[in-house]
């Protein structure tokens, strides 16, 4: 007890030894204090995320409704009180003074609890984003990698390749929900924009499997396209008439026929292909060649490379600002994040002194913090994007990979 008053009085800068003679209260409250003070700012955090994903499900009058219910594991997966929770959780970090807001508008707008896939722990942590401090972490599934908002905007599906299944989570407050089994090696998932196909990279097993969507719900059994070798990252054209797919390690691209499920073509794209984006229009693909350092400009109707675009050793992932023009990537191996201008197909900038293996991005609806996992490093880091510099990292845990919040940037 006395061990907890005293980092208590140094945390205030206050000399132990001035108040040694203090009330004998004092030392017998202060644990109680900082028990109530702590469960008071979980409850806020959770309720304020609640509020914020209750003023998105009114505001939004076109969504698609997901149907989970035609599947009696996935009903009974979402009837049970879900496993982990900000209320059952103990915090792993301590909680600093919040940080100071423009405006009580601007807050509640924000983005309130960030959710990172820890895939070398099979866990997800979740941040409080106003004190950048992590409130719990808690168990979902054998190596989750990726993670996408479903369709109707109100949950997030997690994608476990060692897990075969996806879980489904709050988009809002990251609590965990329904179990949708038997999605075998989802390594890298996507809707397409039409929201009728869902498209499965099987990284481990060398498959892409195509899945119908009926009123939201995914259909089984998929389509399967053996697919060598090591199928990584997809992108669908906003037509939702074509997939796109690298390959990994047979240094190549796949484009698939969704309407009619057949193979197009494979073209060679360079060393370790990985991420893939398709610039406004639909006019190129851009692909991050993990193997090399650079990225590839794909004219994709004529299977051409067009030009590369110089960024780092291990050109990875993207994520695009949300201007409809500029998009960033991260190099895993030199540690950095370039930013590239899709309509002049140069880089703009890179953003250094970083710590190792960045990887998945989001970026805040107003454009100005960037959130980026470091695979090497457990750790998630927050860029200030009006410097381009690194503000805060946050230590999480084994092998840090997706990062989603909620309201977030545009995706353009």
């Amino acid at each position: 007890m006395w061990t907890e008053l005293e980092r208590l009085l140094n945390r205030l800068n206050t000399n132990l030894k001035s108040v040694f003679y203090a009330p004998a209260l004092l030392l017998l409250l202060a644990p109680f204090w900082g028990a109530a003070l702590a469960q008071n700012s979980q409850q806020s955090i959770l309720a304020q995320a609640a509020q914020s994903s209750t003023n998105a499900s009114t505001n939004t009058s076109t969504n698609t409704s997901t149907n989970l219910s035609a599947n009696p594991s996935v009903n009974n997966a979402s009837s049970q009180q879900p496993s982990s929770g900000l209320q059952s959780q103990a915090p792993l970090g301590s909680s600093p003074e919040p940080r100071a807001t423009s405006s009580s508008s601007s807050l509640s707008s924000a983005p309130k609890i960030a959710i990172v896939l820890n895939s070398g722990s099979a866990t997800v942590s979740r941040i409080d984003m106003q004190n950048r401090v992590v409130i719990d972490e808690f168990h979902v599934g054998k190596e989750p990698h990726h993670l996408m908002m479903m369709p109707d905007q109100k949950n997030l599906i997690v994608a476990n390749a060692a897990g075969d299944n996806l879980v489904v989570l709050d988009a809002a407050t990251g609590l965990k929900g329904a179990i949708i089994p038997k999605i075998i090696d989802p390594y890298h998932i996507a809707y397409s924009p039409n929201k009728k196909w869902f498209v499965v990279a099987g990284n481990r097993l060398d498959r892409v499997d195509l899945y119908q969507v009926v009123n939201g719900e995914i259909m089984q059994p998929p389509k399967i396209f053996k697919i060598p070798k090591t199928p990584s990252h997809i992108a669908i054209t906003s037509d939702s008439k074509t997939a796109f797919v690298t390959l990994q390690d047979s240094n190549q691209l796949v484009a698939i026929d969704l309407e009619k499920q057949v193979e197009l073509w494979k073209m060679p794209v360079g060393k370790m292909p990985a991420g893939v984006w398709l610039t406004p229009g639909d006019r190129y693909l851009l692909i991050g060649m993990t193997g090399e350092d650079y990225v590839a400009v794909i004219d994709w109707k004529n299977q051409k490379l067009m030009k590369t675009i110089k960024t780092g050793r291990g050109a990875h992932n993207f994520r695009p600002l949300g201007d409809s023009r500029h998009i960033f990537i991260t190099n895993r191996v030199d540690s950095t994040i370039s930013k590239i201008d899709m309509d002049t197909l140069e880089k703009v900038l890179d953003i250094k002194g970083l710590p190792a293996g960045p990887d998945c991005m989001d970026i805040t609806p107003d454009q100005k913090e960037l959130w980026v996992t470091f695979r090497f490093s457990k750790k998630v880091g927050i860029i200030n994007l009006t410097n381009h510099r690194l503000e805060k990292t946050i230590k999480v845990s084994n092998s840090p990979h997706g990062v989603f919040f909620t309201p977030s940037a545009s995706w353009q």
